[in-house]
């Protein structure tokens, strides 16, 4: 990557080179800011609890936490069906987990030299494929080898059953890959595009030219614009995220 490419944000450095025989361990940049996303939260969370200081009325971060927390709490509600309150207990941490997560990993690459987690692909797909396959260890858990009924739907003529069966199994794992490939598109394609427009504002206002001054407003406020999009789309994405999740385990339990 060519310097000042808007793709140079998205470098992964290593930060301690570490090698095993051919084997790479470096702690990078990346590895980094996902240790303070998680810091951040584990610390967030134990400073509004009550062991940890939480207050009897909550300051503006604890009504944070207890936003966040009864935002999952009702996703998992009404979107996870056919079970009673006590199991869908079981299945919460993980969510408000991920979605904790993500939104901070988001909101976290929107500071300016910091690094956006979520913009590479690797991780997005990781995340999205460990927990796809819980999603379907839990529907085997629940269903036994009834879980293979949704390869085929009923009624289905015998003799178009093997391409179905083959379609089916191809769309259900391409859920994994379009969970993944969603958050990191939406995330990279953001940035880049404020970094193009950042660069082009800047480049801009340098120039000793009272013309091209004025008329580096318009690019500017299309940055500040995009920015609000962003930050929105950050929320967005980390929502967008979990919703499916919870959608996909709701379809693993509750065969149609």
């Amino acid at each position: 990557i060519t310097p000042n490419s808007p793709l140079e944000q998205f470098s992964i450095l290593p930060l301690i080179p570490m090698k095993i025989g051919n084997l790479y361990f470096s702690f990078t940049n990346s590895s980094l800011f996902m240790l303070l996303t998680l810091s951040l939260v584990l610390l967030l969370i134990h400073f509004v609890t009550k062991k940890g200081g939480g207050n009897l009325v909550p300051n503006a971060w604890q009504s944070l936490v207890e936003l966040i927390y009864d935002f999952v709490l009702n996703l998992v509600n009404e979107q996870i069906g056919g079970l009673s309150g006590n199991v869908k207990q079981k299945f919460f941490p993980c969510i408000l987990v991920t979605f904790t997560f993500l939104l901070f990993c988001n909101l976290q690459g929107m500071i300016p030299y910091s690094f956006t987690v979520t913009s590479h692909f690797l991780i997005t797909l990781g995340l999205s494929f460990s927990i796809f396959i819980g999603i379907t260890i839990v529907g085997f858990q629940r269903n036994g080898l009834h879980f293979l009924s949704f390869l085929l739907p009923a009624g289905v003529p015998l003799p178009l059953a093997p391409f179905l069966v083959l379609l089916e199994l191809i769309s259900y794992c391409f859920r994994a890959l379009s969970l993944g490939i969603r958050l990191f598109a939406n995330m990279m394609a953001g940035h880049s595009l404020v970094k193009i427009l950042s660069g082009f504002a800047w480049t801009m206002l340098c120039m000793n030219d009272i013309l091209f001054f004025i008329g580096d407003l318009g690019p500017l406020f299309i940055v500040l614009a995009l920015t609000g999009l962003e930050l929105g789309v950050a929320i967005l994405q980390a929502y967008v995220f979990t919703i499916l999740i919870c959608i996909y385990l709701n379809d693993a339990i509750n065969l149609h």
